[in-house]
C-alpha cells in the first residue's frame, strides 16, 4: 500500500507541479510557459519526496538519492512529453519516469549503505 501511495505522489507531484509552472509561465509568453513547467516540476519532485521520506512511505536515508532519481526522471519526462504533444500517449506514459527515477535512487541507496 505505501509503495501505490507514493507512486501516485511522484506522478501527482510532477505533474501538479508542470501544471502549476506552465500556468505561471504561460503569463510571460510560449517559451516561458514550457520553462515554467520544468521549473515547476523540478521543485516539486523533491517536495514529493521529501513528504514521502516524513510519511515514512520510503526509509528517510533514501530520500536524498530518490529525491535527485525522481527529479531527472521528471526531466526525461518533461523531454518526452513536450516531444510526443501531438499524441496523448506519449505524454500520459512519460509521467511513470518520475517514479521509476525515485525507484532506481532507493535502489542506489540501499546499495551504497550496505
Amino acid at each position: 500500500m505505501k509503495r501505490a501511495v507514493y507512486l501516485i505522489l511522484l506522478i501527482g507531484a510532477g505533474g501538479a507541479g508542470g501544471a502549476l509552472g506552465s500556468m505561471i509561465g504561460a503569463a510571460f509568453g510560449k517559451t516561458a510557459l514550457f520553462a515554467g513547467g520544468v521549473v515547476g516540476g523540478i521543485i516539486a519532485t523533491p517536495i514529493a519526496v521529501v513528504l514521502a521520506g516524513w510519511f515514512r512511505l520510503i526509509d528517510r536515508a533514501a530520500v536524498k538519492p530518490a529525491a535527485i532519481g525522481a527529479t531527472l526522471g521528471f526531466l526525461a519526462a518533461a523531454t518526452i512529453a513536450v516531444n510526443t504533444l501531438s499524441s496523448p500517449v506519449g505524454p500520459i506514459l512519460a509521467t511513470t519516469l518520475v517514479p521509476i527515477g525515485g525507484w532506481i535512487g532507493e535502489r542506489v541507496s540501499r546499495r551504497s549503505s550496505r
